[in-house]
């Protein structure tokens, strides 16, 4: 893509403004929609771009945008923004194809590293044989504990519920996570919850 283009989709117009304010002053083109039914209208007319996406919204939500646009087939890169956010949300956003998940309000590095991320992404990205091997052998690493605080993760779980499964502090589950990502070599849950869905952890690869 020869230009950077952003279309952010927020019912909270000051937010979209000062949201398209900042990343015109980066050099990125933007369009603004204040709600999924306003950007599905524009869509036929949009440039191919990264979608700035917030969850709560009136009308069509936007995780119901997400799917969507996952269903039609939409090679438009997603990030998901939230003032609401939570491990479940994280991974319904993941599991439908976002690249990443900001929570409101979100600073001006971690938004743009997003992008940058974001853009970085061909346009059709199927899923390697070597990509899979690689995020086994990393969830490898972990031990039988850190694979089990892991999958609950995955499952949408807070650290409280986790905890009380497992018959921890949510103290020590927190260490069990921030042990997992400097094993997984990630820094942040979205990248670590990439990881788990490549190699497929809930289904089968996860601890006995």
């Amino acid at each position: 893509m020869s230009k950077r283009v952003c279309h952010i989709v927020d019912d909270d117009p000051e937010v979209a403004d000062s949201t398209a304010f900042l990343l015109r002053t980066e050099g990125f083109e933007t369009t603004t929609h204040a709600s999924g039914e306003a950007f599905l209208r524009s869509l036929p007319n949009l440039d191919h771009g990264c979608i700035l996406l917030d969850v709560r919204m009136p009308g069509i939500n936007g995780l119901d945008l997400q799917r969507h646009l996952h269903d039609q087939g939409s090679s438009m890169p997603v990030i998901i923004i939230t003032g609401h956010g939570d491990v479940e949300t994280a991974v319904r956003a993941l599991k439908n194809g976002a690249l990443d998940f900001l929570q409101k309000p979100f600073s001006r590095e971690d938004l743009l590293a997003a992008l940058d991320s974001a853009w970085q992404q061909p346009r059709h990205t199927p899923v390697r044989s070597e990509e899979v091997e690689l995020a086994c052998a990393r969830i490898e690493r972990l031990t039988k504990r850190e694979q089990q605080v892991l999958l609950g993760l995955v499952k949408g779980q807070p650290n409280k519920v986790i905890a009380y499964d497992l018959g921890l502090s949510p103290r020590t589950v927190e260490l069990y996570r921030a042990n997992a990502m400097r094993k997984l070599e990630v820094r942040s849950l979205p990248e670590m919850l990439h990881l788990a869905f490549l190699a497929d952890l809930g289904n089968g690869s996860e601890a006995a």
